[in-house]
């Protein structure tokens, strides 16, 4: 049997690493598109050992030429669009080069399948930041969008788009809305990372305490190696379609501190209230959080809460690592880089 061919954009992110290791399990031929051919960004590949079972190709979301080009000459059975510029407090410092690469980035990619590869499938990387603070106690794909950050609305662009190639142009491509998920290969800007990381060096003496803004946002979270199933299971059902892909349980980034600080060997106690609050070490009476007023984002999304309920019937998918077991991951991770 032919080996089926991928291409995965963004090669660099945690995602597209976990997604690069399940397909070449499956046996795929797998090429990495990344905006630039610095090997120094691909450590993902390299720490689950896979970066030379990858060829990387040059994939600037920007440049239409080179994304018609890579798209006509690869002959993909499927391609998974994880590039975007993803983080949410960046987008409000540079809206324009968030929207060109994650809105209008999509439609290049949309136009070059049109175009030249008609029986390629799309997966799109949507993101549960495009409902905002949409007022119901969870969100699965028929709840209303209300973004509140250039990220989500450049997000919600593109995830419109796919609707509109699907149904007018009989294209296969999905949209994976997913949660928050989150691994030992995420990056230190996110504040999942940031918590365990800086924790840890706190415990070594090696920081004093870590800075924090708003703990009270309520997040879903789940182990982005579960996720990435959901990805390759959208291109496999005989329709294409949209799916939320979520761990259908959310905790405040506070609990997030409370038990990635368990694992790293501290007993936090809180006093006080607003940006005097803080997390005190019961053993050492030593202040371990404090808040940082600087740290809260212009717009907030209070709470996330996914239903994945039509994954589950129809990509017959459930999330396998609990959110305990997610933070004791990512702590035991960065304790061994200690080690």
């Amino acid at each position: 049997m032919r080996r089926k061919k991928a291409l995965i954009t963004g090669i660099s992110g945690q995602d597209a690493a976990y997604l690069s290791n399940y397909l070449l399990k499956k046996n795929y031929i797998v090429v990495g598109g990344e905006r630039k051919k610095n090997k120094s960004n691909l450590w993902r590949l390299k720490a689950l050992g896979i970066q030379k079972k990858i060829k990387i190709v040059s994939f600037d979301l920007q440049d239409e030429k080179a994304i018609s080009k890579t798209i006509r000459d690869g002959k993909y059975n499927e391609i998974y669009n994880l590039a975007a510029q993803s983080y949410v407090d960046k987008s409000f410092e540079n809206p324009l080069y968030t929207s060109d690469a994650n809105a209008l980035g999509v439609i290049r990619i949309l136009e070059a399948i049109r175009k030249y590869s008609k029986k390629t499938k799309l997966y799109q990387a949507s993101s549960s930041e495009m409902y905002g603070n949409v007022n119901t106690k969870s969100q699965d794909e028929n709840t209303s969008f209300h973004p509140i950050s250039p990220y989500a609305i450049s997000k919600l662009h593109a995830h419109w788009m796919l609707g509109l190639y699907r149904t007018a142009y009989n294209i296969f491509c999905c949209s994976g809305i997913l949660f928050n998920h989150d691994s030992p290969l995420r990056g230190d800007e996110f504040v999942t990372k940031k918590i365990v990381r800086d924790l840890l060096r706190v415990k070594l003496n090696k920081l004093p305490c870590i800075y924090l803004g708003n703990i009270y946002a309520k997040r879903d979270w789940g182990y982005s190696l579960d996720y990435v199933e959901a990805m390759w299971k959208m291109l496999q059902q005989k329709r294409a379609n949209d799916f939320v892909i979520s761990s259908g349980i959310n905790y405040t980034v506070k609990s997030f501190v409370n038990e990635a600080a368990k694992n790293i060997g501290f007993d936090l106690k809180w006093i006080g209230k607003n940006l005097l609050e803080k997390g005190i070490d019961r053993a050492s009476n030593k202040v371990i959080v404090r808040i940082k007023k600087d740290l809260f984002r212009p717009l907030e999304i209070n709470s996330t809460f996914g239903n994945s309920a039509k994954a589950k019937k129809l990509l017959k998918w459930t999330p396998k690592t609990k959110f305990k077991k997610l933070v004791k991951i990512m702590c035991e991770a960065e304790l061994r880089k200690y080690d």
